[in-house]
């Protein structure tokens, strides 16, 4: 049996490991919905007891799964604490950034004149 190396960084998962796992319970979610499939027609079959009770949650179960799955399956792993300091100071820094902008203008304003120049006032 081959053993797990020891995890020694505080490093995320690669992408590829994030989406190997979600992949797998995308999967496992869809086979459940399948076997909901299967169950519903072997309950008909049968002819149990409160079949209707027993539809109802599979059918129940066959609608939410796809939705879920597909939820979970687009969801990334929760951010650690470094990387929500990480992110919060990145936003510090451009709101400080933007603010300095606006107080101190880096340029002489532009004038514009409206007033035409001919050649004849030029000679003038």
């Amino acid at each position: 049996m081959k053993k797990q190396p020891v995890l020694i960084t505080d490093a995320a998962r690669s992408q590829a490991d994030q989406l190997r796992s979600r992949e797998i319970r995308y999967v496992t979610m869809m086979m459940v919905r399948a076997l909901c499939l299967i169950l519903g027609g072997v309950l008909i079959s049968l002819r149990v007891p409160l079949l209707p009770v027993w539809l109802v949650l599979c059918a129940a179960a066959m609608v939410f799964l796809p939705w879920a799955a597909v939820l979970i399956a687009n969801d990334r792993p929760p951010k650690s604490k470094a990387e929500r300091a990480a992110d919060a100071a990145a936003r510090e820094d451009v709101r400080r950034a933007l603010i300095q902008q606006t107080v101190q203008p880096t340029s002489e304003p532009i004038t514009i004149d409206s007033e035409v120049v001919t050649e004849s006032k030029q000679q003038t």
